[in-house]
C-alpha cells in the first residue's frame, strides 16, 4: 500500500486549520451551553407572580361607653326622706338601696329620732317617702291605716282608707300615683281586690307586683 506524503509546508497549514476549527467548535459549544442556561433561567422566572389576596383588618370591639352600655346602666330611684333626719329632702339612690341608705343620704338621723319604729333593712322603691319619727311621736301615717302582714313586722297599707302620705310609703308609689289611687276610689268606689289597682291610671302589672306585698283591701 502506497503512503500519501504531504509536504512540510502544507502539513503545517493543515494542522493550523484543524486547530482553528477545533477552537471554533469549542467556543460554539460553550456559547450554546450559555444560551441554553439563559433560556432555562428565563423560562423559570418568566411566570408572573400573583399577589396574595387582601385581608380585611380585624373588627374592633365597640367602645365601653357605646350605645349598648345604656342597657346595662343602673336604675336611679328618687326617694323623699322626711322627719327626724339632719337634711330632709329629695334624694337619688341606686337600685337595691335600703332605708338605711336613705337616712345616710340625708346625713343621718337626729338625736331624737326613734329608729325602732322603722325598718332600716327594708328595700326602697322609686317615688316613696321615708319618714323617720322622733321619740314620743306616733308611728308614720301608714301605720294608722294599715294592719300587720301575715309574716309579721311589715305593715300593710289599706288602699281604701290610706291618705296621700300613707300611700306614698308603698314601694313604687309616688305622689302622682298616690293621688291617682285616691281619685279612682273617690270616683269608682272602694277597691274590691288588690288586682283592681290595675284600673288606676299609671299602675301596671310591674308596679302592682312591686307593691302587692305592702298593700291590703279593708
Amino acid at each position: 500500500m502506497s503512503e500519501f506524503i504531504v509536504p512540510n509546508g502544507a502539513r503545517d497549514r493543515l494542522e493550523t486549520l484543524t486547530a482553528r476549527r477545533r477552537d471554533v467548535w469549542i467556543v460554539a459549544a460553550f456559547l450554546a451551553l450559555v444560551a441554553l442556561g439563559g433560556l432555562a433561567l428565563w423560562s423559570r422566572g418568566g411566570n408572573a407572580s400573583v399577589a396574595p389576596p387582601a385581608t380585611a383588618p380585624p373588627a374592633t370591639a365597640p367602645p365601653a361607653d357605646g350605645p349598648n352600655q345604656s342597657a346595662e346602666a343602673s336604675v336611679t330611684m328618687y326617694v323623699h326622706v322626711a322627719g327626724g333626719v339632719r337634711r330632709p329632702g329629695l334624694y337619688t339612690l341606686p337600685e337595691g338601696a335600703r332605708i338605711a341608705d336613705a337616712l345616710e343620704a340625708a346625713q343621718g338621723p337626729v338625736r331624737k329620732a326613734d329608729l325602732d319604729l322603722i325598718n332600716l333593712a327594708q328595700p326602697v322603691a322609686d317615688g316613696i317617702q321615708v319618714y323617720v319619727p322622733r321619740r314620743g311621736e306616733s308611728a308614720p301615717a301608714a301605720a294608722a291605716t294599715s294592719r300587720s302582714s301575715p309574716e309579721g313586722g311589715q305593715s300593710l297599707v289599706d288602699v281604701n282608707t290610706a291618705d296621700q302620705v300613707a300611700l306614698e310609703t308603698i314601694p313604687g308609689i309616688g305622689p302622682v300615683k298616690a293621688a291617682a289611687i285616691i281619685e279612682y276610689r273617690e270616683s269608682a268606689g272602694r277597691f274590691d281586690s288588690v288586682e283592681e289597682l290595675l284600673e288606676v291610671n299609671g299602675i301596671g302589672p310591674a308596679t302592682l307586683e312591686s307593691m302587692r306585698a305592702y298593700v291590703t283591701v279593708g
